[in-house]
């Protein structure tokens, strides 16, 4: 089945954007090869672009634009939530267009993140449509949730993406990936840590959030860009990173948090909010909102 067929049950104006967005994808998938190197400019955060973060961000945001599908659109890449006034429909999406661009020159895996919702984009997790991640790999793939399972699909060589597998649910598993350097671990996550340690969790970490989440999704375990000493916000997005990929790991049986809630119960105050991210099996996110509970006491 191809994604096309899979979306049908689904309203017309989300079934477009998420093919939209696929179409997109393919062109972005090969454009990796023409496109190395850094851009003159820099992000909201900073943080010096790559030629693919500031050419993904163009190439999306345009497509978007010009669809009429979109009437609010978020894009890591921007500092305000662009409107589309023309837009045919209400949907707000945000987008991170390239998660991981820094892997680019050394052949790793990157992605794209898209939360999709009715509106406001700066709304907490639990209010969203849908999301969706393309992770540029071995294969390039296409993995979607809109309330109704977790689904992946791959493309084939005609550029067709097809479906991978149906229903995915996140299984029992010892991975974790942890981000931030040891050293600068604050107590009550480094207790998590060494719990997982002395348990057998085997590291496998990237530094790709598509990746090592993906990975997560299909064997179990948990991903974790916790807050560290000097960042105790955390260093991931709120709107762009942690809610998308937080809810679909969600939505096939894992959970995600902060360390002290429900990652989706938090409300965005501003496109530029950083926070600390578990997203993995109930097991291990139960796990590290105990400890912070027992050391709070």
């Amino acid at each position: 089945m191809n994604l096309e067929t899979h979306l049908s049950r689904h309203d017309e104006d989300v079934k477009n954007v998420i093919l939209r967005i696929s179409e997109v994808a393919k062109t972005i998938s090969g454009g990796f090869a023409s496109r190395q190197g850094a851009s003159d400019s820099s992000n909201v955060y900073g943080e010096r672009q790559s030629a693919l973060d500031v050419w993904a961000d163009e190439l999306l945001i345009s497509d978007l634009r010009d669809s009429g599908l979109v009437r609010y659109l978020a894009s890591e890449e921007q500092p305000d939530v662009l409107t589309f006034p023309d837009s045919a429909t209400d949907l707000g999406l945000t987008l991170d267009p390239l998660d991981g661009s820094s892997l680019i020159g050394v052949n790793l895996s990157v992605g794209t993140i898209v939360g999709i919702y009715r509106g406001n984009v700066l709304c907490p997790g639990n209010e969203l449509l849908g999301a969706m991640y393309v992770l540029y790999g071995p294969l390039t793939t296409l993995t979607y949730c809109l309330k109704e399972g977790v689904h992946e699909f791959a493309m084939d060589k005609k550029g067709v993406f097809v479906l991978l597998k149906e229903n995915v649910t996140l299984p029992d598993g010892k991975i974790y990936g942890p981000g931030a350097l040891r050293r600068d671990y604050l107590p009550a996550h480094r207790a998590f840590i060494e719990t997982l340690e002395e348990e057998g969790y085997k590291l496998r970490y990237s530094g790709s959030l598509v990746a090592d989440v993906h990975q997560i999704l299909h064997k179990g375990g948990v991903f974790t860009y916790p807050a560290f000493a000097g960042n105790e916000r955390g260093k991931l997005r709120l709107l762009f990173e942690a809610i998308p990929m937080g809810f679909i790991v969600s939505q096939a049986g894992g959970a995600a948090s902060d360390g002290h809630r429900d990652l989706l119960s938090i409300k965005p105050e501003g496109v530029c909010q950083r926070v600390p991210v578990y997203i993995g099996g109930k097991r291990e996110i139960d796990l590290i909102v105990d400890i912070n509970k027992e050391r709070s006491v």
